[in-house]
């Protein structure tokens, strides 16, 4: 018995899902963690500022950082294709805040970590790793402008959007663990002085972020 193998077919593969075919082919999946890298830069960025505070972060500590990032860059594009097919409208008139408001809140978070930074004293304990509110607000602004995948992937099915998000997630979750480990291990040279270096990088994402966006 002989089998006629069609690659093309392998290449492109359609799957069949609850009645709906799904373009899952290999440039989906790969343009997926493309998009993936480029929308963890700035989770990577703050989760190397969350490593340079605390050098003595403990791996579950670290695996809460990185998992929040995961969640929050899993949900906004998911979210912005909902908002894409619902409310479109509405979301294109929100959409001008986005970067004020990641900025506002990087801003705050980052001018804190500077503020102890400064008043960190030589032989002290460096400060705790960030909390959990802290956290939450670090997720929220480098994920929010990711809302704005909704529109690129606005012809996607859901499933496809959800699978889509979900490989942004993983991708987001390797790169921010790698961020953590590189800034622990800065942060440990730097000792008092690293809180200080990792707020500037919070407010410096934050004007990244504003400018890209009034620039583009």
């Amino acid at each position: 018995m002989t089998y006629n193998v069609n690659f093309v077919t392998l290449y492109e593969h359609f799957v069949l899902f609850g009645g709906i075919y799904v373009d899952w082919s290999i440039m989906f999946f790969l343009n997926s963690i493309l998009f993936g890298v480029g929308l963890a830069m700035d989770a990577f960025s703050v989760s190397m500022a969350n490593g340079l505070r605390s050098p003595d972060m403990p791996r579950a500590k670290m695996i809460q950082i990185a998992g929040t990032f995961c969640v929050f860059q899993f949900l906004m594009p998911l979210l912005g294709w909902v908002c894409v097919h619902t409310i479109a409208t509405t979301f294109q008139a929100v959409q001008k805040f986005i970067p004020w408001i990641a900025l506002i809140l990087l801003a705050i978070i980052g001018g804190k970590m500077v503020w102890e930074g400064l008043q960190h004293k030589q032989g002290e304990a460096p400060p705790p790793a960030v909390g959990f509110r802290a956290l939450m607000l670090q997720g929220i602004a480098t994920s929010i402008d990711a809302l704005s995948v909704g529109f690129t992937i606005a012809d996607y099915t859901f499933l496809s959007a959800l699978v889509e998000s979900l490989i942004i997630g993983v991708v987001t979750f390797i790169i921010c663990m790698g961020g953590l480990a590189i800034g622990k291990r800065f942060g440990t040279v730097l000792a008092g002085k690293a809180s200080i270096l990792g707020g500037l990088i919070l407010i410096a994402i934050g004007l990244e972020i504003f400018l890209k966006s009034m620039l583009g």
